[in-house]
């Protein structure tokens, strides 16, 4: 793995930590509202972050 690429996962991998951070302060309701469970967050924030 090239440093550019160990970078560039890095970078996904704090991407889909904030976004995990973020959904997971929703309440049950907000997720509802946004058509998600919570059950969902980790395979909603992998395909947001690109992993």
């Amino acid at each position: 793995m090239s440093i550019k690429s160990l970078v560039s996962w890095i970078e996904s991998w704090r991407r889909y930590r904030a976004a995990v951070t973020q959904l997971d302060q929703l309440t049950d309701q907000d997720l509802a509202e946004l058509g998600l469970s919570r059950g969902e967050i980790p395979s909603v924030a992998r395909e947001s972050a690109g992993l």
